[in-house]
């Protein structure tokens, strides 16, 4: 059984959902950027989803473009996240998910760009612009290479495609609860239970639910219908807020990591 795998199951046992955090890899710098990580990984996030800095993340909303923009300009590079890539599996077994898009695995190779980051110690990938009907030669090098594939269910994506969605996914299955991009919301989704409810017709993958979720109590919603929470937005702009004062960005994300999963 992989890394993810084993999380979910887990987490399953205990009773509770996954707790999925995002940050951007190379955010402020390098070397910040491996300690926040792993400082999630200490404080309570089960699976690492790593943003890939892009130069036109078309999928994120403000905070998260800036983050990639940080990343971009203190120097971020492919040889860099295979540096934070490594750095954070030595210190922790938890599952590392990357999320990028297509250009970047595109113009590296899809085969090189998989061997490398697999090597480096990744579990899955999430190419948010990579839809399953044009995704067979990413899926073929990431199996190649035991990379796990999330693809990705929208509020307003019709049953007959969650289905396609799901034949092609491994892993699990983050559900976006929210139209539009990433980024903190006040509230959640209205109709959150009858969606996933909905997904799980499809698939027996995990469901993980993200896009706005931003404090406990979204958390404690989310775990009473979902198998994992993902959390983005309101992490990176912890990172933000430490920009002058890096060296205490990886202890403030580990509290704010224990003060969303504050029961």
């Amino acid at each position: 059984m992989d890394r993810l795998a084993q999380t979910f199951a887990r987490c399953q046992a205990e009773g509770r959902p996954a707790f999925v955090s995002y940050v951007c890899a190379g955010d402020p710098d390098v070397e910040t950027s491996k300690a926040v990580l792993l400082s999630l990984a200490q404080n309570g996030a089960d699976v690492l989803e790593v943003g890939v800095p892009f130069s036109d993340p078309l999928a994120d909303g403000l905070t998260n473009q800036l983050a990639a923009q940080r990343a971009l300009e203190g120097g971020m590079t492919y040889d860099g996240l295979l540096d934070v890539l490594r750095a954070v599996r030595a210190g922790t077994d938890k599952p590392i998910v990357l999320y990028c898009y297509y250009n970047l695995l595109f113009s590296f190779g899809l085969d090189g760009y998989c061997a490398k980051i697999r090597e480096a110690g990744a579990d899955g990938l999430l190419v948010l612009d990579c839809p399953p009907e044009e995704a067979d030669e990413l899926i073929a090098a990431s199996k190649k290479h035991g990379l796990a594939n999330i693809f990705i269910v929208a509020p307003t994506t019709p049953p007959a495609r969650i289905g396609l969605i799901a034949k092609h996914a491994s892993g699990f299955i983050y559900y976006v609860s929210r139209e539009g991009v990433t980024g903190e919301r006040s509230e959640l989704a209205a109709n959150l239970s009858a969606s996933v409810a909905e997904i799980r017709k499809h698939t027996s993958l995990p469901i993980c639910v993200g896009f706005g979720v931003s404090t406990a109590a979204h958390v404690q919603a989310i775990a009473k219908v979902a198998d994992g929470v993902v959390v983005g937005s309101a992490l990176v702009n912890v990172v933000a807020a430490h920009q002058d004062n890096k060296s205490q960005a990886a202890a403030a994300i580990g509290a704010k990591v224990r003060e969303l999963l504050a029961k």
